[in-house]
């Protein structure tokens, strides 16, 4: 009786060390900012197999487009925003942080150099609703501002809508300007 009682103990603490073992392993590093990367990472999990109608423009000339992406397509196009991201270790002192109703907005400090001067991610309940970023770099030789915004259908918590829109413009050239639109189907 002492032997089965004493071997269902050491095997209860043998559990429970596996557990909290398997606990400390899931444990997430916290990031100062929205995660952006990750968010996007989950949200194109979710569009495997989706059929999306796509408008893309290159200064002025439209073309209209039916078509189902992969997984890795869909994070080629959403390249733009996993580029948004602003969790690096360079990055980490450079942004405030407000929140104000259903709002979540990083916006870069003056004097702080980051080519992201905003995000700003709203939720419903608590998962985001929408993103928007701006983006601008530029130096001698040339200029580019990039914007984008992603909005979900809240019935279905995937992708409703996205817009990328890119301006650049070289040194003696007249600028480029590329719209990329979509509306999930």
């Amino acid at each position: 009786m002492k032997v089965r009682f004493a071997t269902q103990i050491i095997l209860l603490a043998v559990m429970c060390f596996a557990c909290d073992s398997a606990r400390k392993e899931v444990k997430m590093e916290k990031l100062p900012y929205f995660d952006l990367k990750g968010f996007m990472d989950l949200e194109v999990a979710k569009l495997e197999g989706v059929t999306v109608s796509k408008v893309s423009r290159i200064n002025g000339q439209e073309k209209t487009s039916e078509v189902v992406l992969s997984t890795q397509e869909w994070k080629e196009e959403f390249q733009t925003f996993y580029e948004a991201d602003i969790n690096k270790p360079s990055l980490a002192l450079s942004y405030s942080t407000n929140a104000y109703y259903e709002y979540l907005i990083h916006e870069l400090l003056p004097g702080e150099k980051g080519k992201v001067k905003e995000i700003k991610i709203k939720y419903n309940k608590d998962y985001p609703s929408s993103i928007t970023f701006r983006m601008k770099d530029e130096n001698l030789f040339f200029s580019t501002a990039t914007s984008g915004e992603f909005y979900l259908n809240q019935l279905t918590q995937k992708l409703d809508h996205y817009t990328i829109e890119t301006t650049q413009k070289v040194v003696f050239m007249d600028p480029t300007n590329i719209k990329i639109s979509g509306v999930v189907r």
